[in-house]
């Protein structure tokens, strides 16, 4: 078999006096090796210049973006498990950023901006961001400061946040008030274009007509307009007292106590057991409690976020 003739190769330099020819570190001419062991990549200029980074430095799930943190850690921070729960996770195409699947345990994310989902439920990344439920006892005022009365505010000077409170109540009425310092969210929970649907559990007086239901979800006319229910339960009645259940997706002032009026059923007691996807359960009267991931993703379910 004939074997190609070799390219004559150009003659090497001679060694420099002192350079340590025959050595590991300057044979051919090279430099001698930076300290740590690296030696300097080919064609990097002198002068200070940053070089290429050296194939050691080279990690195989890096995000491009180096800036952000570890999604993994994200999830762990936020409590969704432990970081090899959350590796596990994404490496099952669980994990959703900014609508896009991620299945690589590199990359970075800003938890201030990234709309993170598990599962499809959202999860709060953002630093200090809160959310609360609270049940609001008869006599403390839907505000977060009022000089003469007990109000909101009272059961939270211990925090730094600044809270917004969604879903006002009557200075009478017992139950459900959700606090977050997430603005965005407080606006869309209250605002009436996203028909955040709220339970209340009234005592009222007088005899529950067979038609009831049926007349509050075609609506009662009161002084500000039309008025519906989107759902009527009667739960317990004895004699002339009644438990009985609405549900409601409206925000107007009052407007139970003013529906019942209406019908001749005067409230004698009113509590709200529920706001969107949040119950109340057995929480019981003046208890702020922190709401679980659970709670908070549905919650930015509930109004698109």
């Amino acid at each position: 078999m004939n074997t190609p003739a070799r390219r004559s190769q150009p003659d090497k330099p001679a060694p420099r006096r002192g350079g340590g020819g025959g050595g590991a570190g300057g044979a051919g001419g090279r430099k001698p090796a930076q300290p740590g062991g690296r030696t300097p990549q080919a064609g990097a200029k002198s002068g200070g210049a940053k070089p290429a980074r050296d194939w050691r430095d080279y990690d195989p799930f890096a995000d491009p973006n180096e800036e952000g943190v570890r999604l993994q850690k994200v999830l762990a921070q936020a409590g969704v498990g432990s970081r090899r729960v959350s590796e596990d996770l994404i490496a099952a195409g669980r994990v959703e950023v900014d609508g896009e699947i991620v299945r690589h345990q590199g990359m970075r994310v800003d938890p201030e901006t990234a709309v993170i989902r598990v599962d499809g439920m959202r999860i709060s990344t953002a630093e200090g961001i809160v959310h609360f439920a609270f049940n609001k006892p008869v006599g403390v005022v839907s505000a977060m400061d009022d000089p003469d009365r007990p109000n909101l505010g009272d059961y939270v000077r211990s925090r730094n946040e600044r809270l917004f409170h969604v879903g006002r109540l009557d200075v009478d009425t017992e139950g459900l008030i959700l606090l977050t310092n997430d603005g965005e969210l407080a606006h869309r929970l209250a605002h009436p274009s996203y028909e955040i649907r709220k339970v209340y559990r009234a005592q009222v007086y007088g005899v529950i007509p067979r038609d009831l239901g049926k007349r509050l979800r075609e609506g009662i006319d009161l002084e500000d307009g039309l008025a519906r229910v989107d759902h009527f339960r009667l739960l317990d009645s004895v004699g002339k007292n009644a438990l009985v259940e609405i549900t409601i997706h409206e925000g107007r002032n009052r407007i139970v106590r003013r529906i019942m009026d209406a019908v001749g059923l005067p409230v004698r007691g009113l509590v709200r057991t529920k706001f969107g996807p949040i119950s109340l359960g057995d929480q019981k009267p003046e208890r702020l409690r922190p709401l679980n991931k659970e709670e908070v993703g549905a919650v930015y379910k509930a109004v698109g976020l």
